[in-house]
């Protein structure tokens, strides 16, 4: 099933990240970690994609395989685009198309100086465009949204435009990247919808839960905290149990503002970490 079919037939979903375990030993026990994110009932499971060259592309695959056939959940794969060319997206989507695998989540990828980028796509929204040109309506694209402005955007201005690119050019749906400060976000939509973005736009949560995740965040993504969110971290940043329960509530309570303000679905990074996924799913369980 397509997600976008998901987002008809319910009003508020919800859906995790997950990527491929690095280490061979931990890919070993990726079935027991599946059944206990599926037990958590999520409408859907993304599942990560390497960069060029990532051994860990078919581990991509394979997950999703699993996920969709023995959990019986959709699998959104991501597709990064800029160490590839068209011959390499053809045969992803192919080998999607075998697998029974519809949905799709387009990025650009990230630069990594190890891996040379090609010519053929120098952004999502060209992926996108690409993947409609040549398989029509065989899958739902969805695409990344910023909602504390993408890191190379000039401006929000910008950044916005830049997103109705994606949208035009076939993005059906949009996954937002973590924020902290849900004012950031409803600020966000609603220049979407003023901009005639008029596609699902879901909020990426992702609760931090140790100190240096949090600094990660802010160095990867540009996440910005707001001033509650820093006193959290300045009174427990060095006991760790007390920062872990600090930032699930605070991210428990993040969700449950969303939901009352009727966000259309709420995806979570899970890091692969299940403690966090069966706390915050039993913690709404009866929100959504």
């Amino acid at each position: 099933m397509k997600i976008t079919q998901i987002h008809t037939n319910k009003p508020q979903s919800l859906s995790f990240e997950i990527f491929p375990p690095k280490k061979e030993e931990d890919f070993k026990n990726i079935d027991e970690m599946l059944e206990i994110l599926c037990d958590c009932h999520p409408e859907y499971i993304s599942v990560t994609f390497g960069a060029g060259g990532s051994s860990n592309n078919n581990k991509t695959i394979e997950i999703a395989k699993k996920i969709k056939n023995q959990y019986n959940v959709e699998p959104v794969v991501h597709l990064t685009c800029l160490c590839y060319n068209k011959a390499e997206i053809d045969e992803f989507t192919r080998q999607l198309s075998y697998e029974g695998i519809e949905n799709i989540l387009a990025l650009r990828g990230d630069r990594n100086p190890n891996v040379p980028a090609k010519e053929d796509f120098l952004h999502a929204s060209d992926l996108i465009k690409y993947i409609k040109d040549t398989t029509g309506d065989q899958f739902c694209i969805a695409g990344a949204c910023y909602p504390d402005i993408h890191p190379e955007a000039v401006d929000k201005v910008d950044d916005i435009k830049n997103l109705k690119k994606k949208v035009d050019a076939g993005a059906e749906l949009l996954l937002s990247q973590l924020f902290f400060d849900n004012d950031t976000f409803f600020n966000f939509a609603e220049d979407c919808r003023l901009a005639g973005i008029n596609v699902p736009v879901i909020p990426g949560i992702m609760p931090c839960i140790n100190a240096a995740q949090i600094q990660r965040m802010v160095t990867m993504c540009g996440a910005k905290f707001p001033e509650k969110f820093q006193k959290i971290v300045h009174r427990y940043g060095d006991n760790k149990a007390a920062l872990f329960d600090a930032g699930m509530s605070y991210c428990e309570s993040q969700i449950i503002e969303l939901l009352a303000n009727d966000v259309e679905g709420i995806h979570l990074y899970t890091m692969n970490n299940v403690r966090v996924a069966k706390r915050l799913t039993e913690g709404i369980k009866n929100l959504i």
